[in-house]
């Protein structure tokens, strides 16, 4: 995992203090806002505003006032309607309000989801001729259609009318549709410009009924559902949908999601942008990922009680499966990767297998990018073919890659930061290879290190419960409003205990008297840069962590790396190994120092011989010598770290180098019993010891 370079904001004492003064701000909060570029009460009032008075008339869409009255004309003459979707949460979401709503005013309105397995994105002619022989006169789109030239022809060849309306980029040509409804039409003067395919469908049921505050109280917790699981940013109209969404999502009307809610565990927790993304997203998604996003649909649209508390521990149930297709998946990739990515030289990795569920291969895409920090493609392989899916990191722009390799290519789309393909199966190392030459032409291992933004950096004493509860002005949180990270420096590490298996650990930190009790996700105890004693600087989110009715401070870690202190320190032993290393004197003191003691020779190598994984072992170059003196308690530095491994080396029963910040450690096999007492590099220091 690459190191991540703090990007530390540093907001304006003075326009804090206003903030504090005229605005009644609370100190976190106003450092927060003046941090992200708000300086004024006004800024602030605005930024902050949740006002449903807020929302755009929807008639400033395009072709809305045309969409509307094609509606309007169907529904009264008795025609039926079908509203043709995506499978994600965003299309879902989109169809089912949109469906809801048209049937409530006496519309025949069906829907149609396609399979993401069988028939992939978007309109499909096989769908569309379905529809007409089972009697759709019109179809309106939702989240989908703008770039659906042929399809939306063979409609109206058809017989059948169509309304677009769709939140994705426009190619030169549109549709030959009855309206096209995108505020990302070419001379669209919309003034938002970040509404999801669900805030589309929104701002059309608006412009139907008239009453857009009527329909954001009627509909905002499936508005807020679907903007927030397609990551659109938090601003504007979408902080006014997302805010409505959420207040009445704990007290939703909508059965299905209520049940959901109730199968999650969530009903009586108190429910946040976060609860979406990480809760309610991933079982919804899931449905459409293993090919069943009708069950969402269903779900949403519901009205029995019964029926909806089978579909919501149905969805439930599919995440599971997603889950373990993803983490089957996930391993596969990261065994390969241990023996076959090389960080120092590698900027984007292609990986194929066998058998991979492609409905899931972008999200371990998303995990592996994260932990890799940079642009991942995952092949699902069948037959002759495979279908790909890819992420990328800010400054690749993946779609532009894809775009020089389309020779290559069966098909592909998206856009900078995610795509997906289909290629030949013979021809996947041709476009690994042109791949890796595209990536190192166009960007450098320094451009791919992530970044990391952080608000502002923290004194022990501005942390209590009041300040983090004053942090809840901010929300709600998501794309360009962020949940706050706060930084703080020299924080003396003084517990880890792992937890849930080692995949998670809790972290006691100190500083200044006061004690915080954080937790690091995702990492157990082997993958932390850090050990106890260690003074680290640490990257986090303020919480509340309530249990039996009692709230306590908690820091959820973002990152942790070394003091500067300890790295001043590693810098003094490495500079005396180095001499060592180039035959420079070294006093009897300063070679003691050097010279590791059998029972740390041992400790060495148990842990890496026991922690090595398929043979090899990367870790943190300051945490590995950290780690062993923790776990083993002896005085094990970075300098006699090295002169182990040297000897092992020697030994030839390991061989190691540095890249981008790690050590690389590989067992080489050997058989019997392990000697060193013909060690040299030992025998040199020994000497030199006295």
């Amino acid at each position: 995992m690459k190191i991540k370079r703090w990007v530390i904001a540093a907001p304006d004492e003075a326009c804090v203090r206003t903030l504090q003064r005229d605005g009644g701000f609370p100190p976190l909060a106003a450092a927060v806002l003046a941090a992200r570029g708000v300086t004024s009460c006004a800024q602030a009032e605005t930024y902050l505003s949740c006002d449903p008075k807020g929302l755009n008339d929807p008639f400033a869409l395009p072709d809305m006032a045309v969409a509307v009255e094609t509606i309007r004309d169907a529904v009264s003459r008795g025609e039926r309607i079908t509203v043709f979707g995506d499978y994600d949460v965003d299309g879902v979401t989109a169809t089912c309000m949109l469906t809801h709503y048209l049937r409530s005013v006496g519309a025949d309105c069906a829907y149609y989801i396609p399979n993401r397995l069988s028939e992939g994105y978007g309109l499909s002619r096989a769908a569309l001729e379905q529809l007409w022989q089972d009697g759709t006169r019109l179809i309106i789109t939702v989240d989908a259609g703008i770039t659906a030239l042929d399809e939306i022809a063979a409609a109206r060849a058809l017989g059948m009318r169509v309304v677009v309306t769709d939140h994705h980029e426009c190619h030169d040509a549109l549709p030959d549709a009855e309206a096209i409804v995108d505020y990302k039409r070419p001379g669209s003067e919309y003034p938002f410009r970040h509404l999801a395919g669900v805030g589309v469908a929104f701002k059309l049921i608006s412009a139907l009924s008239g009453d857009a505050e009527e329909m954001l109280a009627r509909y905002a917790d499936l508005a807020a559902l679907g903007t927030v699981a397609d990551v659109m940013p938090i601003v504007g109209e979408n902080r006014i949908i997302v805010a409505a969404g959420l207040e009445r999502m704990a007290r939703t009307k909508n059965l299905g999601l209520e049940m959901l809610l109730r199968e999650s565990g969530m009903k009586t927790k108190r429910l946040t942008s976060s609860t979406i993304s990480f809760v309610l997203a991933p079982r919804i998604n899931a449905a459409g990922r293993m090919g069943r996003a009708e069950l969402a649909a269903e779900l949403f649209l519901t009205d029995d009680p019964v029926r909806a508390q089978a579909l919501a521990a149905e969805l439930c149930e599919q995440n599971k499966k997603r889950q373990s297709e993803e983490n089957h998946i996930l391993e596969q990739a990261l065994t390969r990767l241990r023996k076959e990515y090389n960080p120092a030289e590698d900027r984007v990795i292609v990986l194929s297998g066998e058998n991979w569920h492609h409905g899931v291969i972008g999200i371990v895409c998303s995990r592996l990018c994260d932990r890799y920090g940079c642009p991942v493609i995952l092949i699902a392989l069948d037959g002759d073919t495979g279908k790909g899916s890819g992420r990328s990191v800010k400054g690749f722009n993946l779609f532009d890659a894809l775009s020089s390799c389309e020779d290559l290519l069966r098909r592909y789309g998206g856009h900078e930061l995610a795509a997906g393909l289909t290629v030949d199966r013979e021809k996947i190392e041709e476009l690994r290879a042109r791949l890796s030459e595209y990536a190192g032409e166009h960007v450098t291992i320094a451009d791919l290190q992530p970044q990391l933004q952080i608000d502002c950096e923290v004194d022990p004493s501005w942390i209590s419960e009041q300040a983090i509860k004053g942090l809840s002005l901010l929300e709600p949180f998501g794309q360009q409003n962020a949940e706050p990270v706060f930084c703080m420096r020299g924080m003396t590490v003084e517990d880890i205990t792992p937890i849930s298996s080692d995949r998670h650990v809790r972290v006691t930190l100190t500083k200044d008297g006061k004690r915080f009790s954080a937790m690091l996700f995702g990492t157990g105890l082997g993958g932390c840069g850090f050990a106890q004693g260690n003074s680290v600087d640490a990257a986090f989110h303020l919480e509340l962590n309530e249990f039996r009715g009692r709230a306590t401070v908690q820091l959820t870690l973002c990152d942790v790396q070394l003091s500067e202190c300890e790295h001043l320190a590693d810098q003094r032993l490495l500079n005396l190994y180095n001499t060592y290393m180039q035959d420079g004197p070294l006093s009897a003191a300063e070679a003691r120092v050097l010279l590791p003691s059998r029972a740390e020779l041992v400790a060495v190598w148990r842990h890496v011989s026991c922690r090595a994984e398929d043979g090899r072992l990367s870790v943190p170059d300051g945490a590995l010598s950290r780690r062993i003196a923790w776990e083993s308690r002896r005085d094990i530095n970075i300098g006699k770290l090295l002169v182990c491994l040297d000897v092992f080396s020697e030994s030839q029963l390991i061989s190691y180098h540095f890249k981008e910040g790690l050590i690389n450690i590989t067992l080489k096999p050997y058989e019997g019993k392990a000697d060193i007492s013909g060690s040299v590099v030992l025998a040199t220091l020994q000497s030199m010891a006295g």
